[in-house]
C-alpha cells in the first residue's frame, strides 16, 4: 500500500495558492460570488475521519453544503456546538435536508465496543455505548467483530437522526411548516459509495409522542 506523504503547513499553503488559481481559471468570479452569499440547502453531520471528506464524496463545491463533523457523528442533546450549527442551518440558512452520515470502519465505533480505557474520549463515546445498551441483544447475536461494528455504525446513525429530529430547533421548524427532512446515510470506505438507511423523518408525527413538542 502506498503511504500518504506527511504534508507540512507550508505545503498546505502552497497547495492552496495552486487550488485558488485553478478555480479562477475555471470561473473568474468564483470567489467574488462565493463571498457574497451562503445559500446551501443541505446540512451534513458527519464523522471527523479524514477519509470521509463531506463535499468531495457527494461532488459538491464550496458553498453548496453546510457541514458539522465530530468523532463518530454523534448529536447529543447537551452538545451546544452541534445545536448551534443546527439552529443556524435551520433558522438562518433555511436548510431543507439534514443528513447524518456515518461510515463503516469508524474508529469511534470500534472504541465504543471495547472495554479499553481511552482516556477523556470515553466520556464522548458513552453516547455510543448508550446505543449499544439499547440494542445489546441484536448486536450480541451477530457473529464476528466486523459484523457487530458494521451494525453499530448503522444503529448509531439511526439514533443520531432521531436525536436531531427531537431537538426543539427542528420541531419548531416543522411546526412552522418548513419542508425539512432528516436523513441517515452510511458510507463504505472500501468502495466510496453512500447508502441511504431509509430512516427519513420530516414531521413531529414521525417521533414517539414522548418527544413531540406540539406548541410554542
Amino acid at each position: 500500500m502506498t503511504q500518504t506523504r506527511a504534508r507540512s503547513p507550508d505545503d498546505l499553503l502552497a497547495a492552496n495558492k495552486i487550488w485558488a488559481a485553478k478555480k479562477l481559471q475555471t470561473e473568474a468570479e468564483f470567489f467574488k460570488r462565493l463571498s457574497l452569499v451562503q445559500q446551501p440547502k443541505i446540512l451534513w453531520i458527519g464523522c471527523s475521519d479524514s477519509r470521509v471528506p463531506a463535499n468531495e464524496i457527494v461532488g459538491l463545491q464550496p458553498g453548496e453544503m453546510f457541514v458539522h463533523r465530530n468523532v463518530a457523528n454523534v448529536v447529543p442533546h447537551s452538545d451546544m456546538n452541534a445545536l448551534a450549527v443546527i439552529q443556524y442551518a435551520v433558522e438562518m440558512l433555511s436548510i431543507e435536508h439534514i443528513i447524518v452520515t456515518g461510515h463503516y470502519g469508524c474508529a469511534g465505533i470500534r472504541a465504543a465496543l471495547s472495554d479499553t480505557d481511552h482516556g477523556q474520549i470515553d466520556n464522548w463515546l458513552a453516547h455510543i455505548k448508550d446505543v449499544i445498551h439499547a440494542h445489546d441483544e441484536e448486536i450480541s447475536a451477530l457473529k464476528g467483530v466486523q459484523a457487530r461494528e458494521d451494525r453499530l455504525c448503522e444503529l448509531n446513525v439511526m439514533t443520531q437522526v432521531r436525536n436531531v429530529a427531537k431537538t426543539s430547533i427542528v420541531q419548531k421548524a416543522w411546526r412552522g411548516g418548513a419542508a425539512l427532512t432528516v436523513h441517515g446515510w452510511i458510507y463504505r470506505l472500501a468502495d466510496g459509495v453512500l447508502h441511504d438507511l431509509d430512516i427519513g423523518l420530516s414531521a413531529t408525527s414521525d417521533l414517539h409522542p414522548a418527544y413531540r413538542i406540539e406548541n410554542d
